[in-house]
């Protein structure tokens, strides 16, 4: 993890800690690096969700794309995987998502997309990072003026385009499901209804109504109590929910029993592998995936490859091995076959697919795959104990000693977040009560160690 950049993105307090003059660098160094081999006056998509901040970080990164000579094209709210995609159709030079997903109004972000829709790779981000945090001079020099300085255009059919590709990956209307979404007062406001209503579904739109800082508050994927207990009062089918910026989606089921992404991965992954569509017969998953996952692939032939936490990690995975599906238990999920990134809506337009071909009961569709009790809880730590906390002894040994305990029936990660100042102790096992001691055990260790004060 960089400096600047975390596992998606940079990330912090808006204006305080991402400030205004810091989205300015990024934007000059983005287009600095992501431009250098364009033989022609390069372009770059700027989307954004609906934070507050938004707009102000939206203005200062522009102005620095422009300094430099690149043309900035203002998408509007738009979902994260909308500029992936429309980067591409549009034969853009690179773009740029300002959200900071699933975290509080507070914060934002700033996520960075190639010409080929994929988000970066580590190292052009840390040459990002060398010339935002080490070498500003070298951006100075660069920036241009008088007749080369970019021009400002606003993209307003982008929305359009993304709703109308999303629509046309399923060859099939949804008419006769039911279906609530939450869109987190977030991104998917902006195309939910018109997207599945478009395809013929009966849709529950709710928390679609954002005023700049309501966005995840108690609402979207991090928070499904209420689209569970709406799902059941509207009689739907089910319910999908998405994050701030709609690239991630959980789903519940028709009693209002949530299906994480996991439990979606394992309905795509066998719906996939009996239409002949998934490639090599294999999913691709990250280290927090669920152990009753593992046991489902086995059961079902399908084969599982396993890469660290981060939506980026699983794309690198896909790509090297030519894999079509993959995704995280937070509901990042990817579709190869039709994006670049995870899409909560696309997930969702999937899933109900699904739901309309099969003609079965979203709950019997969500029991293919046992999931193993697991605990996590978050540990907020000072800055100066990022990394260091993993060489701290009595940690260690907290670590190894449940391990011990808990044997070969369960598994103990922790992990320290890549996008806010946590550690993450995640425990699996068939006993709920041995998991959730020893989880209490370790994050308390650590609060002892390195909390945030």
């Amino acid at each position: 993890m960089g400096r600047l950049f975390g596992t998606d993105g940079a990330r912090g307090v808006a204006l305080t800690e991402l400030t205004c003059e810091t989205a300015m660098q990024i934007g000059r160094a983005a287009a600095m690096v992501l431009t250098q081999k364009a033989h022609h006056k390069p372009k770059i998509l700027i989307g954004k969700d609906t934070r507050i901040s938004s707009d102000v970080l939206e203005a200062a990164l522009v102005a620095g794309i422009c300094s430099m000579g690149a043309d900035a094209v203002i998408l509007g709210v738009v979902p994260t995987p909308a500029v992936a995609f429309l980067v591409r159709k549009r034969e853009a030079d690179a773009g740029v998502m300002i959200s900071a997903s699933h975290n509080s109004m507070e914060f934002n972000g700033i996520k960075l997309f190639s010409g080929s829709g994929y988000k970066l790779s580590d190292d052009i981000e840390e040459e990002i990072e060398r010339l935002v945090l080490d070498d500003p001079e070298e951006i100075s020099a660069a920036m241009t003026g008088g007749a080369n300085v970019g021009r400002i255009s606003y993209d307003k059919n982008g929305e359009w385009d993304y709703i109308r590709y999303v629509m046309k990956t399923i060859d099939h209307d949804l008419s006769g499901v039911r279906v609530a979404i939450d869109c987190a007062n977030g991104s998917a406001s902006a195309t939910a209804e018109r997207l599945f209503g478009g395809l013929g579904a009966t849709v529950f739109l709710f928390n679609s109504s954002p005023n700049g800082t309501n966005i995840n508050d108690k609402c979207g994927s991090t928070y499904m109590d209420a689209i569970s207990r709406y799902v059941v009062e509207k009689k739907c089918h089910l319910g999908v929910a998405f994050d701030g910026d709609a690239d991630r989606c959980l789903a519940v089921d028709e009693t209002g029993a949530i299906l994480d992404g996991d439990k979606l991965i394992a309905i795509f992954a066998r719906d996939m592998r009996d239409k002949g569509t998934l490639k090599k017969n294999t999913a691709v998953v990250t280290v927090l995936t669920n152990l009753g996952f593992t046991h489902f692939a086995k059961n079902n032939n399908i084969n599982m490859i396993t890469t660290k936490v981060g939506d980026r990690y699983i794309m690198e995975q896909m790509l090297a091995g030519g894999y079509n599906l993959g995704g995280e238990q937070s509901g990042h999920i990817i579709f190869h076959d039709f994006a670049t990134t995870g899409d909560g809506q696309l997930t969702a337009v999937q899933l109900l697919s699904i739901v309309k071909r099969q003609e079965r009961k979203v709950s019997e569709l969500g029991s293919m795959m046992e999931r193993y009790p697991q605990v996590m809880i978050n540990v907020k730590i000072t800055p100066k104990w990022k990394e260091a906390w993993k060489n701290d002894v009595e940690i260690e040994k907290a670590i190894t000693e449940n391990q011990k305990k808990l044997g070969s029936s369960g598994r103990i990660l922790v992990r320290e977040s890549g996008t806010e100042p946590l550690i993450r102790v995640m425990i699996e096992g068939k006993r709920f009560d041995l998991i959730n001691d020893m989880a209490l055990e370790i994050a308390d260790k650590i609060k002892e160690r390195c909390a945030a004060e």
